[in-house]
């Protein structure tokens, strides 16, 4: 390949899906854009867009390619901030993912700290729940809870949630509070439901060093956390949700943690980049600020700090 521009140029394409809009970004012409992808492709030996009249999309060969190229390109702009911008400290542009409730609840609040720290950094922050693929579409870190199973990325633990069963006085004071989990058949169970699959996720619990789930249902199912805990706190049922969304209504008397003796810890919550990124400043100190925020969470399922 003769240099790397025409890899810039192909990505600049492949995420805008429009050989007008990547030449609007780079600065070319529509014809430049055109002929320096078809060079790559001819050089490459492989069609890397299918092309109709009025759209662009990426051929299988040139997905596989888009995605090592983004990583490549990441590694050199980390490399080239390490050398000519580590002086100066963290700068440009941080993408980051995280869900939407630990995003809400926890970092957010406190982004603010972080960016005053690093006067020369822009941060483009996505709150959702959806899974993301960082190579493919460009996040510098994601925020993840739960178990990691890429063996491309690295993953740095910041602390591990735990999930309560709780409800308003109101509610418990009419229906009874429960004692054990089996005592859930006989409530109105808030339920959460997986946005992907649709199924409802189980309740788990411990019992003298043994874990198990329950299945519950009740009247109203959800695929947000902060919704069930509203139906929660307006007296409809009990919801089984994570200490730092549950915190400020239990502390202000709104909820009240039940089954405390049968509580279990929750998952993990890890910051997640791609190797290339440990050199980039930003990405270094956006992790370091995620466990500094983080350090003082509890890792059993004590009582929780958020």
């Amino acid at each position: 390949m003769e240099n790397l521009n025409a890899l810039r140029v192909f990505v600049r394409v492949a995420e805008t899906r429009s050989f007008k809009e990547a030449a609007k970004k780079l600065g070319l012409t529509s014809s430049a854009v055109s002929k320096a992808v078809g060079r790559l492709e001819a050089e490459m030996g492989v069609r890397l867009f299918q092309r109709t009249t009025r759209s662009v999309g990426l051929s299988d060969e040139g997905e596989l390619f888009f995605a090592h190229c983004r990583q490549i390109l990441a590694e050199i702009e980390s490399a080239e901030s390490l050398l000519t911008r580590s002086a100066a400290g963290p700068s440009g542009r941080l993408r980051v993912h995280m869900t939407v409730g630990f995003g809400r609840r926890v970092i957010m609040p406190a982004i603010g700290r972080f960016i005053e720290r690093h006067p020369a950094l822009t941060v483009s922050a996505e709150l959702s729940d959806r899974s993301v693929d960082l190579a493919y579409e460009g996040f510098d870190v994601d925020v993840r809870i739960g178990p990691v199973a890429e063996a491309r990325v690295v993953a740095r633990k910041l602390c591990r949630l735990h999930f309560l069963a709780c409800a308003s006085p109101d509610y418990l004071a009419r229906h009874g509070e429960p004692q054990t989990p089996d005592d859930l058949d006989r409530h109105n169970c808030l339920a959460y439901t997986q946005i992907h699959t649709g199924r409802v996720r189980e309740w788990w619990f411990q019992d003298q060093g043994r874990h198990f789930a329950k299945t519950v249902s009740g009247r109203l199912n959800a695929n947000n956390s902060e919704s069930l805990l509203m139906a929660a706190v307006s007296g409809l049922g009990i919801a089984m949700v994570s200490n730092f969304i549950a915190g400020e209504a239990i502390a202000q008397g709104l909820l009240k943690p039940i089954l405390t003796r049968y509580a279990t810890p929750g998952p993990e919550v890890s910051a997640v980049y791609l190797p290339g990124q440990n050199l980039s400043p930003k990405v270094r100190a956006f992790v370091d600020f995620l466990a500094e925020l983080t350090r003082h969470a509890p890792d059993g399922a004590g009582e929780p700090d958020y």
